[in-house]
């Protein structure tokens, strides 16, 4: 390893080594050494005030750790909560740090990052130092001290520093604070930090523990109406809150990470800003939140899904946008942060995300699947709503038999995906299914006769003989995980033969260790360099494909097996590098969706012996 290499590596905490707190619009991640190096306010997609996790000089970081180097840290979740502990365990005494943010009300510029200091045995100093860097680290500020704290602004936003009762004063380090605190066995102090352009005041400790018991009370209650009780409830409940915490509240939402930047290959170019809502991710999000019994927040996400789109009938000329900012707007122009290193020294740092821009056709599929979900489960389209979705239909039926980008958003050019193809099928089919089922009127011959021209497509240009395998596009050999997808959706029985093949065949080029690749980048070049880790998303879509084509005992050891993966806390990045590290923006909720989904298939085949035939993932059953 060179010495930059090493250097870069001492400098940043591995992916996995964060735990994730947030208060429903924005989210920060903790190091099990107390410091907080990635936060955006006020929203998740609004620029950093904290992101030393991509470059360690110049990101900001507000840490709170033992004022000793000599100690051991671990972190845990308060059981049922989104609350983050961070225990120190030294030579002199055990301390802990608590990091919570109590949901936001609908003020969506007021935030509150709440520190809890308190020591457990013995007795124990901690330091403080709180850096904020505004705007990326590209906007200077000012710093105003009080004996209540400290107001850091940069003229269009402002963060007040509180003090516990009790703790002594703030002293200026640079363009940030520095505090020193000692506390005994049972003693306890704290910080806030909020997004106000207020005063500084010292906060009684009973405050501290009211907004303790709140944010307890509020997430307790949320995961209490899960309704799931199946084998792997721990797993299951933590993605759940992973999943809430990445979920806009005001909108519904929900981001495909909270983070950008944090690269699938170290090193490497692959760094992508995920702070956006995907219109792929609303079929697979609708499907897992309904799976554990959260209809409120699956309604809300269909609700979401349903305004882009009736925003977009307006506007028929063209295809549908793939993803959006959590408010609905679509201003997402990509610009690299030059001044940033990356993590690890992965540039370029990128903010926005020129994938917007991107034809792919699977994203048709993947909402008329989510509006089918949500119809069948009892939110029924509106009027306006459903001429919104025909105009949409209309569209691709004149546009379907294009080369486009596909899922994976590469960009070494258009091709004729196999999957985009495969989710066009799905459009027609799903909305015909819903005109059927609710007496809705629509151009029945037009959607039958594409979906049946799909069809016979995708058999005769992406099955290949030799292979004997769909194919990731048309005239390849490369095959691809997206197709893994074909039996959920009912494109084809997880019994027929063309599909046990293809399974095969991805056993053998797509599997390592029951972890699964996209595909192969080498085989398929997609305009980029390097190469990327398995995919976290890609292994349970293979187990729960396992579990559908009669391979169960297989099924539950990869998904027992992706478990051992997880990061201490049970988060995951995208990708799983070759020697188990996390990889990528994190957590992903396209990894945590996933997991959900595969568990719950899972225990439904392990109790009844029987193949899963819930209407979400074979609407042919109804």
């Amino acid at each position: 390893m060179h010495g930059h290499a090493v250097r870069a590596r001492a400098r940043y905490p591995a992916i996995s080594d964060h735990g994730l707190i947030g208060d429903l619009q924005t989210a920060a991640l903790v190091t099990s050494d107390g410091t907080i190096d990635w936060f955006c306010c006020p929203r998740f997609d609004s620029p950093s005030v904290f992101a030393s996790l991509l470059d360690h000089d110049r990101g900001g970081h507000f840490r709170i750790a033992p004022d000793t180097g000599q100690y051991v840290s671990r972190q845990l979740y308060q059981p049922d909560t989104a609350i983050l502990i961070t225990r120190f365990m030294t030579d002199s005494g055990v301390g802990e740090l608590l990091d919570f943010m109590p949901v936001a009300g609908r003020d969506t510029r007021h935030h509150r990052l709440i520190r809890v200091v308190r020591v457990v045995r013995g007795e124990l100093g901690f330091v403080m130092d709180l850096q904020p860097r505004f705007d990326y680290g590209r906007r200077d500020h000012d710093v105003h001290l009080a004996p209540e704290g400290a107001v850091f602004t940069d003229g269009t936003l402002s963060l007040t520093l509180h003090l516990a009762e009790g703790c002594g004063p703030a002293e200026r380090a640079g363009t940030g604070v520095r505090l020193a605190m000692r506390l005994r066995a049972g003693e306890t102090s704290g910080v806030v930090l909020e997004s106000a352009d207020i005063a500084p005041r010292r906060v009684p400790l009973h405050e501290f523990l009211d907004a303790y018991r709140q944010t307890t009370g509020f997430w307790r209650d949320w995961t209490g109406r899960s309704s799931y009780r199946g084998r792997w409830r721990e797993a299951v409940s933590r993605s759940a809150m992973a999943l809430k915490l990445m979920t806009y509240a005001p909108t519904g939402a929900m981001v495909a990470a909270p983070t950008t930047g944090l690269p699938e290959q170290v090193g490497g170019e692959r760094n992508w800003d995920y702070r956006y809502t995907w219109v792929r991710d609303a079929s697979f999000s609708i499907h897992a939140l309904l799976g554990l019994g959260y209809v409120e927040e699956a309604a809300a996400f269909a609700g979401w899904l349903r305004d882009r789109v009736a925003e977009h009938a307006g506007d028929s000329s063209g295809p549908l946008k793939i993803m959006y900012r959590v408010d609905g707007s679509s201003d997402l122009d990509e610009e690299t942060l030059d001044h940033f290193e990356g993590y690890r020294g992965s540039r370029p740092v990128r903010v926005g995300n020129g994938a917007a821009d991107q034809l792919q056709l699977d994203v048709y599929g993947e909402l008329m699947h989510a509006v089918h979900l949500a119809d069948t489960s009892g939110f029924q389209t509106m009027h306006a709503g459903w001429d919104a979705l025909m105009r949409m239909l209309g569209w691709l039926c004149d546009n379907w038999d294009q080369p486009e980008e596909g899922i994976w958003e590469t960009r070494g050019g258009r091709k004729d995906f196999t999957y985009g193809r495969l989710m066009s099928w799905v459009a027609f089919d799903r909305a015909i299914r819903l005109a059927q089922h609710s007496g809705r009127p629509t151009d029945h011959g037009r959607l039958l006769t594409e979906r049946d021209r799909v069809y016979r497509q995708i058999m005769e240009n992406g099955w290949n003989p030799e292979r004997q395998a769909f194919v990731q596009h048309y005239g390849s050999d490369v095959l691809d995980a997206s197709l893994l997808l074909m039996p959920t959706v009912g494109f084809i029985s997880p019994q027929d033969t063309m599909w046990l093949t293809t399974l095969r065949a991805m056993d053998r080029d797509l599997v390592s260790d029951s972890l699964v690749y996209r595909y192969d980048p080498a085989a398929s070049p997609d305009g980029l360099r390097g190469d990327e880790g398995t995919f976290t998303l890609c292994t349970f879509w293979y187990a729960e494909a396992l579990a559908r084509s009669g391979r169960l005992d297989e099924a539950r050891l990869t998904f027992e097996k992706m478990l051992t993966y997880a990061s201490p806390l049970g988060l995951y990045a995208e990708e799983i590098g070759l020697t188990g590290e996390q990889l990528g923006n994190f957590p992903q909720a396209f990894s945590h969706l996933a997991l959900i989904n595969a568990a719950v298939i899972l225990d439904h085949n392990l109790d009844h012996g029987t193949p899963w035939t819930h209407p979400s993932s074979a609407p042919g059953n109804r």
